[in-house]
Formats: structure tokens, C-alpha cells, sequence
């Protein structure tokens, strides 16, 4: 399978986001729906709206008004890049978000790493982050060992 140049999301956020989750780059699914986590058997709306006691947001629509009600902001740390599908592994030529400069702007208590390769990126192109990012399993359905009880976890220490 030969890769193919693909452009991610601008960051989804506003100026109460308590929380960023960082992933590496939108799968072709969330490509295709315009927006974050959008693999229907990703199990990151279930996984944060589960948290917050609510139903799993479905839509796009619903997606950013449970986001903006709860003060959480995403991205991914990668915003450009060569990717062979979805994979991780594959990508090349990255081109880097400025997580740095968005943080700087938001009364951010934690940064939640949606998986060991976001983490990775991040420490790689904001070092000075480390402090405030917690590296959690990865939501992806390519990831047969998730679980959910340190996303409960982190989100308990942000939002207790």
C-alpha cells in the first residue's frame, strides 16, 4: 500500500478547555467524517462521555457540544504528514502542531496522550511539556489491550 499525503484537524478548543487530548493523526475514518475519533469502534467517545455519566455522542454536532460543556479540547501532535491508512507506524514527513503555543493560551490543567506514539511525538517535539502529559492506552480498535480505567483516572484528576 503506497502512502498518501493527508492533512489532519485545526485543534477543537476554546478558552475554558481544562484538558487537551492529544492524538497522533485522524485515522482515514475520522478523515472522512471531518472530525476526531471517527472509527466507529473507537472507543474514545465512549470512553470520556462514559466518564461524565452520559450517553455516547454520536454526531459531530453532539461531539463538540459535549466537548465544550465538559472544557475538553483535542488535537493531534501531528498535523501533516505521509500515512499508509491509518497506521502510526507508517507515518513520515511529519509536520508538527504547535501544542506548545496552543497550551500557552488555554488555563489547561493536563495534557491526556491518547496512545504510546502521541506521547512519543510529543515529548519529541515539545519537551517541555512532559510535566503536564499523561501517556494513556490508545483508544484505537488496532488496539487489542485497551483499557479504561486510566482514562477514568486522569479524567478523575482533572475534573474532581
Amino acid at each position: 500500500m503506497n502512502s498518501a499525503h493527508a492533512v489532519g484537524f485545526a485543534p477543537f478548543y476554546d478558552a475554558e478547555s481544562k484538558v487537551l487530548i492529544l492524538g497522533s493523526f485522524p485515522s482515514v475514518k475520522s478523515r472522512e467524517t471531518s472530525f476526531y475519533y471517527g472509527h466507529p469502534q473507537n472507543r474514545f467517545w465512549k470512553t470520556v462521555c462514559s466518564f461524565f455519566g452520559e450517553q455516547t455522542a454520536q454526531t459531530v454536532e453532539e461531539k463538540k457540544e459535549f466537548l465544550l460543556r465538559r472544557k475538553i479540547a483535542l488535537w493531534d501532535v501531528v498535523i501533516e504528514c505521509d500515512i499508509v491508512g491509518s497506521s502510526d507506524a507508517s507515518i513520515c514527513n511529519p509536520v508538527a502542531a504547535d501544542v506548545e503555543g496552543l497550551v500557552k493560551t488555554l488555563p489547561l490543567r493536563k495534557i491526556l496522550c491518547n496512545g504510546k506514539t502521541a506521547y512519543t511525538l510529543l515529548l519529541r517535539y515539545a519537551p517541555a511539556l512532559k510535566g503536564l502529559a499523561t501517556l494513556l492506552p490508545s483508544t484505537s480498535p488496532a488496539n487489542p489491550r485497551f483499557i479504561k480505567e486510566p482514562w477514568q483516572e486522569a479524567l478523575a484528576e482533572v475534573f474532581s
